[in-house]
């Protein structure tokens, strides 16, 4: 299970900080296009200014969270607390996912192959910390 639960965190990792950086510094255009279908100079200009602002803001959140995930692998695996917190904030994101498909409508089947693949991840990773990570309450 151990590396099954790395290889999901990897990959998932590695995603994370290559969309983050190429969304936030690179070239968010390609990404409107090929996730959206959607042309930003179609836009209003201030419509267009404002999306890209959010969306370079969000993906630099997402390449900070990469960043965090990379520089503490060791305690995620090993620490309660950071455990925790990556479970929660990857948690966050599938619920996200979830609830926009049960408000908004169905999305593509790019977005429906995020969600599973991230889904089954974070059910691979918890169980795998779960049973590996002491309770705060028994060190």
């Amino acid at each position: 299970m151990s590396w099954l639960s790395y290889f999901f965190f990897y990959t998932y990792v590695g995603l994370v900080l290559v969309a983050g950086f190429w969304g936030a510094f690179i070239n968010p255009y390609y990404d409107f296009n090929l996730l959206f279908h959607l042309e930003p100079s179609s836009l209003s200009e201030y419509s267009r200014i404002n999306a890209l602002s959010q969306y370079r803001f969000l993906r630099a959140l997402e390449l900070g969270f990469g960043l965090f995930s990379i520089l503490f692998i060791r305690k995620i695996f090993e620490d309660r607390t950071f455990n925790r917190l990556f479970l929660i904030i990857m948690g966050s994101g599938v619920s996200a996912r979830i609830i926009s498909w049960l408000v908004d409508g169905t999305p593509s089947a790019l977005f429906l192959f995020f969600l599973g693949y991230e889904f089954i991840g974070l059910i691979i990773i918890y169980w795998y910390t779960h049973q590996k990570i002491m309770p705060l309450n028994a060190r």
